[in-house]
């Protein structure tokens, strides 16, 4: 199935190393070569010290894919995400937008995608932040259209209730403007409270999304996120590596 060709994972799943040399060998234990950066291991206002990070990376054969997830509030400033997504040779961004500042950020954005050739995909966080309820998405990508689109975290869409967040039906609204996807899996407890689980182990019907995609022919970021198991990821992210394989 070509969406795993280039499978990575996301970096915030190796949050307790902070030594990227370290993380880099765990993205090739887990059976992986390509990686979704985020700030815990990078700082994106300093592109000296950020093309050591890209070096550290390639040294250990693993691609930097996109990096994220970086939040645009309107600052110029922000360009410098770009600046090291283009420096790692990355084509997407994922991305947060704030309610008050919106307007202006996703103006900036567009412009910079253009003139850097990366899209943007709003990551999607559930029901407790701006950007996780389709009609705000709606409006967003509306906006941004079509240097914006949708990064969907399958978990967090699936936070917000069966009736609007089924990630399948997301696949389908959102065929052309899907730029990546956060593969995770959540259990829920009576209380709404969510739990990580193996991808495809939980409530998310990963082998009729994964068709779905196949049948769109996705070609966007495909990221791994597994959050639990901090101290010691490889194991349940391996055990997500296989399950993807399975359906392969």
């Amino acid at each position: 199935m070509s969406i795993l060709n280039h499978l990575a994972v996301q970096s915030y799943c190796f949050r307790e190393f902070k030594d990227n040399a370290e993380v880099a060998a765990k993205v090739r234990e887990i059976g992986l070569e390509s990686i979704e950066v985020c700030e815990i291991h990078a700082d994106f206002q300093n592109l000296t010290t950020w093309r050591d990070t890209i070096k550290t990376y390639e040294d250990a054969g693993v691609s930097i894919i996109s990096i994220g997830v970086q939040t645009f509030d309107g600052a110029d400033s922000d360009e410098s995400f770009f600046e090291c997504a283009a420096a790692a040779g990355a084509k997407h961004i994922s991305a947060h937008f704030k309610v008050g500042t919106f307007a202006k950020a996703i103006s900036q954005v567009k412009s910079w995608s253009d003139k850097y050739d990366i899209k943007v995909g709003i990551h999607c966080h559930g029901g407790y932040m701006f950007g996780g309820s389709p009609d705000v998405l709606d409006t967003l990508i509306g906006l941004g259209t079509p240097q914006i689109g949708l990064c969907m975290d399958t978990a967090w869409a699936m936070q917000i209730g069966p009736k609007h967040g089924n990630p399948i039906e997301w696949a389908q609204k959102y065929a052309g403007q899907l730029y990546g996807i956060h593969f995770k899996d959540f259990t829920f407890d009576r209380d709404a409270m969510w739990k990580d689980t193996v991808v495809g182990e939980g409530n998310l019907d990963l082998p009729a999304l994964l068709a779905e995609l196949e049948t769109q022919k996705f070609s966007g970021v495909s990221i791994l996120e597994y959050e639990a198991d901090p101290e010691n990821p490889v194991p349940a992210l391996k055990a997500c590596v296989e399950k993807m394989r399975e359906l392969a």
